[in-house]
């Protein structure tokens, strides 16, 4: 894995300084405009054309033990809603000037053929009692991710975002963190959906489980995504990798697309490298996935919806880091007189 080009980065932190402004006065823009550079390889960047959101969507047979708010057949009727520009991810994803793509991976129900050409199987197991997928279906989904980031990259893609569907996955999201983070089960429960007190309880005893099952896998990323995970998560895997292998920079979305970084960092070490943190989730987990790969989130809006959400809402602060490196003139360009 080749890291974003640090010769680069240094040029950038100095042209920076250079920009018509007091020196460090845009803050944390500057170092997330000098993170593109050296993800470019270019000192001006190039401003962004063509940002992309690939939503991987999948079922868990976790839901079905009450660990959730909503029934199964949403996450089907979300992919619907996905295809026909309902839902907030494709508002959100418009004003900010992406573009958004769903995939189904193990939706538990029939989608349509433009979606479902990658999809693994119907349904994920029930972590807390069974795998949640063979190994072959682990392998199968981890190539799909890797080959949807090589598509979307050949099809043009200068940035690229990872987003989530599927009814019960923080339960899986949570299971992943937590055993490679060392945490203990309550540490990583949250609300997900709006879940209430018995079912946040039932949900507790379900990844307390899970974990038990896990914990033999901690030195295995595929056969950890086998147990505890689930295609459209091993899916994100992949694309996280290759994205990263590909040098296209990343934002990272919430607690699910967080647990499928920690996953993919320690199956391709070094990816983190490539990727920014657009938020972090109210989901308590989130905090200990950005904390265990070293990423400062950029927005804390106590967002928890997935989808992409979180990351499509701070692409207009990279765009804008972006062009303010690009287009903004110099001390010399502009004949203003410099500190003294």
């Amino acid at each position: 894995m080749d890291a974003p080009r640090e010769q680069v980065l240094l040029q950038a932190l100095a042209r920076l300084d250079q920009l018509t402004k007091p020196v460090g006065s845009l803050g944390k823009l500057e170092g997330v405009a000098a993170w593109v550079a050296s993800c470019q390889g270019v000192c001006p960047p190039r401003p962004f054309t063509r940002p992309r959101v690939v939503v991987f969507a999948g079922d868990h047979g976790i839901a079905k033990h009450g660990v959730s708010a909503y029934p199964s057949e949403v996450t089907a009727q979300m992919v619907a809603n996905f295809l026909t520009g309902g839902a907030a991810v494709n508002v959100l994803a418009t004003a900010a000037g992406a573009t958004v793509r769903v995939v189904d991976m193990a939706v538990d129900g029939d989608t349509a053929d433009v979606v479902s050409a990658f999809k693994v199987r119907k349904g994920s197991g029930s972590i807390d009692r069974e795998d949640a997928l063979t190994r072959e279906e682990a392998i199968a989904a981890i190539t799909a991710g890797m080959t949807i980031a090589d598509e979307e990259v050949d099809g043009g893609a200068d940035l690229l975002i990872a987003g989530d569907m599927g009814i019960g996955n923080t339960t899986p999201a949570a299971v992943l963190i937590a055993s490679l983070t060392g945490s203990e089960p309550v540490s990583v429960v949250g609300r997900g959906t709006g879940i209430d007190d018995a079912t946040w309880m039932r949900k507790t005893a379900a990844i307390r489980d899970a974990m038990r099952r896990a914990r033999k896998q901690i030195s295995d990323p595929v056969a950890l995504l086998a147990t505890a995970g689930g295609a459209d998560i091993a899916a994100m895997v992949g694309f996280l990798a290759q994205a990263s292998f590909r040098g296209i920079p990343v934002i990272l979305d919430g607690v699910v697309v967080g647990a499928a970084a920690i996953v993919a960092e320690e199956l391709a070490p070094g990816a983190r490298e490539w990727w920014k943190a657009g938020h972090r989730s109210a989901e308590p987990s989130h905090a200990l996935a950005l904390g265990h790969l070293g990423l400062e989130p950029l927005l804390e809006f106590d967002m928890r919806l997935g989808e992409g959400t979180g990351a499509v809402t701070a692409l207009p602060l990279v765009m804008m880091a972006t062009r303010v490196l690009a287009e903004m003139a110099t001390f010399d360009s502009a004949g203003v007189s410099g500190r003294e």
